[in-house]
């Protein structure tokens, strides 16, 4: 493309544009000699099913231009992707499949390369942008929350619940007085006229209306005639009786702002975000819940079952009888979301399937008293789709309730819908039955109870489960792991979400429902991955498709945001497999459980390398309570006092040291020398106390260590030089930083040694391609990488090279080390973050990637993906050789 720009031929500029996407010379030669070209104008082009391009004088309205093409008739005949002017000063365009637009200088069209991605085969996943009404009112709701809990200092669950049903109730009457349920604006007047500025009767006034908003017509006295103007509303949401927190003058006008804000415009799912913006913090965090925004949503709907049907309607326009069996096909579709929170999804999938409802109602009226058209009876015809084929399982009674009444917010909002298109729709009140949510623990109930399959059902499974490491979850939590997966050990090692996925593979297994859950991405790293996945596709069941690791964000008060992947299910089938990432969708051959295109293998523990690579072994643990250990200053301090001590002291170096440039030392006695070194007060005693911590241990392997308390419990230590591996190392870091340690030093448990290495193995080690494949392969400890041996260094598939490659691998690590040598003050922590890594460190690491690289393949490689690809295949092979033997 840059090559393009510098040298603009008007004559090619077109056929050059398209080259620069991958579209093939052969193709080009048809178009330039007219053969394919459809384009009757000079400076056009078409393309059929591809592009009308017209290219034009400096000067012309390419605005104008632009919209004449779009309304062209003959645009119907081409049915081109995209429409593009340009007098090449400025250019237009128009995706007419998305409806995205670009308006950009020529001079920039590489700044927008991805606009034109579907000519190179990559097509752009499209997602609602956020509401920006639905922010403010979350951030309003939450503002009224601070300060009522400010003034009533609640700290029972009980009072904390009756907060949350209390904002729930404010929350509807706002939606109501704007959506039509109410007068326009009533809540809010009534509130203004009726009560006091200083709020001393504010509290009086909602108790005696939220009574009348639960009762009927029929039921209501002759008191308090004033309240009467407002509907009876049932469904139970004014059901129970609950106190009315205090209110003070700033919370009554918090109250107020509220009420001035259009919540017409607001999504139902706001409830979601209420939900988050109320709850304690402890509360949100125990049960995994996070408020999910549409865009997100959309992540998992559109490819789950919404791209499918919009292509079936496409291809369904124009016949009545086909659009007619889409929207019968759409009625029947049974959505579930099992751990539903607030019901976010249940919501979006609501109101989506409306939405293609009515989009096929209207292609069928404007196709009304065509000969033999079959269309349906308007006149008494009502939306087809029912709440009651929305299923949830929640565990939190009040998400439970909320879930319930955002979906019939969402019906309420789509009637409204429907009656703007089509004159008419189902009255709003009484409310209505509002989904099958029930309350209860997903991990202890029978899903088909819940959602039950019936013959001929189409059913969609999906959400956002909560996530929760093993070593997060509570007793209960662990008792659900249990009963989920049997008394197997493996589930001890996996995330609570997996609880999700395996209930979910024995309910779509043999049957027309598909999956599709978010996750965190731990599920396929590391030892997770063969402990759930090798239980899961050993079945018919194949991925559907996934989203690779993104950040998941959410427009709620206080919002989270995690490293998620998004994986759907599916029984073993002919269709396309698609992967997304960064928004981009690839189709795929298979996608694994570590969600790459590729075969469908395991990464299993190893005690040797699979590759030509030296052992590597774990640093020498003391299990001593500190006692042999020393910093700088005791080191310092036992010399001055004790100088004959220099014999017995070594530096140590872990993990935290290495990374941290920490100093350290250990006392190091050996059988000949320790019963002299014994008679010493200060050392006598060090070795005391060791002996007296390692009988206290639970541990049988300490306990009988003690009878040896001047030792290392597990020896490891070796008089070479070494390289050393920190275990753990945080995921900001883009290379794992190792560094060369000479041959005194005593390597702690908390890192990895490869003693007396071969130099090239740091260049190696610290490469892009040991990097994807540690981060595929290696547990977490929190979100920080956990180096394993077993898993990331023994299982990395790493090519025989040549002598002379191995020398040119030592150069770059001596360059590596050599760079880091420029900095003494700065620790290796500094040195590798990433927004502080110095260039020419930086340019040190291109250079060794690109070395490293080359031992696999001449071309380097352009993505992560395109390197784990190429490391999964590998290792397949590796694997398959080791076999043969």
């Amino acid at each position: 493309m840059k090559k393009l720009l510098a040298s603009i031929d008007s004559d090619t500029f077109i056929y050059d544009f398209l080259l620069a996407f991958g579209t093939p010379k052969a193709t080009i030669a048809r178009l330039q000699s007219g053969k394919i070209n459809l384009g009757e104008v000079d400076g056009e082009l078409v393309w059929k099913k591809k592009l009308l391009y017209r290219q034009v004088a400096v000067g012309t309205n390419l605005l104008e231009l632009i919209q004449e093409l779009r309304s062209d008739v003959g645009l119907k005949k081409s049915q081109p992707r995209f429409v593009m002017v340009t007098d090449l000063v400025g250019l237009l365009a128009v995706d007419l499949q998305t409806e995205d637009t670009l308006d950009c200088a020529v001079a920039d069209l590489d700044k927008h390369f991805d606009f034109f991605l579907p000519f190179a085969g990559i097509e752009k996943a499209q997602y609602l942008c956020e509401n920006p009404a639905d922010v403010k009112a979350a951030e309003k709701m939450a503002k009224l929350y601070d300060q009522i809990n400010l003034d009533n200092q609640f700290s029972a669950e009980e009072e904390v619940h009756q907060l949350n049903v209390f904002l729930s109730r404010l929350l509807f009457c706002y939606f109501a007085e704007d959506t039509g349920i109410f007068e326009d604006k009533l809540f809010t007047a009534a509130i203004t006229s009726n009560t006091k500025a200083d709020a001393s009767d504010t509290q009086e006034y909602l108790q005696d209306l939220f009574l009348i908003l639960n009762t009927d017509d029929g039921s209501r006295n002759n008191e308090k005639q004033y309240l009467h103007k407002f509907p009876y509303v049932n469904g139970g949401l004014f059901r129970e009786v609950y106190p009315i927190p205090v209110l003070t003058v700033k919370s009554r006008n918090l109250i107020l702002e509220c009420g001035q804000l259009d919540w017409s415009a607001i999504n139902p799912d706001i409830f979601g975000s209420m939900i988050q913006a109320v709850v304690t913090t402890d509360k949100r965090g125990g049960l995994g819940m996070h408020y999910t925004s549409v865009p997100n949503i959309m992540k998992v709907i559109n490819p789950l079952f919404l791209d499918e049907l919009e292509e079936e309607y496409q291809k369904a326009k124009g016949n009545v009888k086909q659009l007619n069996a889409l929207i019968q096909r759409i009625a029947n579709i049974k959505i579930f979301d099992p751990a539903c929170g607030s019901g976010n999804f249940l919501i979006i999938a609501y109101k989506k399937l409306r939405e293609l409802e009515i989009q096929i109602l209207n292609d069928l009226t404007a196709l009304k008293g065509n000969k033999g058209s079959g269309t349906l009876d308007f006149v008494s015809f009502n939306s087809l789709i029912s709440l009651n084929n929305f299923f949830g399982i929640e565990i939190d009674d009040f998400a439970h309730e909320i879930a319930r009444l955002s979906l019939w917010l969402a019906e309420h909002q789509m009637n409204q819908a429907f009656r703007k298109e089509f004159g008419h729709s189902r009255p709003a009140l009484p409310l209505k039955d509002s989904g099958k949510i029930i309350h209860a623990n997903a991990c202890r109930v029978d899903w088909e109870e819940v959602c039950p399959k019936e013959e001929g059902d189409e059913i969609y499974i999906l959400g956002n489960p909560p996530y929760l490491g093993y070593s997060l979850q509570d007793k209960s939590q662990k008792d659900d792991m249990e009963l989920v997966f049997g008394k197997t050990k493996s589930f001890k090692v996996l995330d609570y979400i997996s609880c999700w996925f395996y209930k979910g593979t024995q309910y779509i297994s043999g049957v027309n429902v598909k999956l599709a859950l978010v996750s965190t991405n731990s599920i396929c790293q590391g030892e997770q991955t063969f402990a759930l996945w090798s239980k899961i596709l050993k079945s018919d069941l194949e991925i559907d498709f996934a989203h690779q690791s993104f950040k998941w964000g959410n427009n709620a008060k206080g919002k989270a945001a995690v490293i998620c992947i998004i994986v759907g299910l599916r029984n073993k089938s002919n269709k396309a497999k698609y992967l997304f990432k960064d928004d981009k969708r690839f189709l795929a051959v298979n996608i694994n459980p570590y969600l790459v295109d590729g075969s469908t293998i395991y990464v299993e523990r190893r005690n040797t390398p699979i590759s030509n690579l030296q052992q590597i072994i774990r640093g020498t643990g003391f299990s001593d309570n500190g006692n042999l250990l020393l910093s700088d200053l005791d080191k310092q301090l036992v010399l001055d006092k004790y100088p004959f001590a220099q014999e017995v002291i070594k530096k140590v170096v872990g993990s935290y040291e290495l990374i941290n440039k920490v100093n350290r030392w250990c006392l190091w006695f050996d059988d000949c020398n320790v019963e002299n070194y014994k008679t010493v007060v200060f050392f006598g005693d060090r070795i005391q106390n060791v002996e007296d911590f390692r009988k206290k241990s639970k541990k049988s392997s300490t306990n009988i260590a003690s009878n040896m308390p001047h030792k290392a419990t597990e020896n490891r230590f070796n008089p070479e030089s070494s390289i050393v591996i920190p275990r753990v190392s945080s995921e900001r870091r883009e290379y794992i930083p190792i560094d060369i340690m000479d041959p005194n030093t005593v390597i702690l448990d908390s890192a990895q040694a490869i003693y007396n290495p071969k130099i090239y193995l740091i260049g190696v080690l610290t490469s892009k391609m040991h990097m994807v494949w540690m981060k595929t392969t290696a547990g977490r400890l929190k979100n920080d990488y956990r180096y394993s041996s077993a898993l990331s260094y023994n299982t990395f598939p790493f090519p025989k090279i040549s002598k002379e490659k191995e020398k040119e691998l030592e150069e770059c690590a001596y360059q590596i080390l050599e760079t880091r040598e420029r900095y003494p003050e700065k620790t290796l922590a500094q040195l590798y973050d990433p927004d502080k890594m110095p260039d020419d460190l930086r340019e040190a690491h291109r250079l060794n990637d690109l070395a490293v690289e080359s031992c696999y393949r001449a071309k380097p490689f352009d993505s992560d993906e395109e390197r784990l690809e190429h490391l999964f295949k590998l290792y397949e092979k590796m694997i398959a050789a080791e076999k043969k033997k």
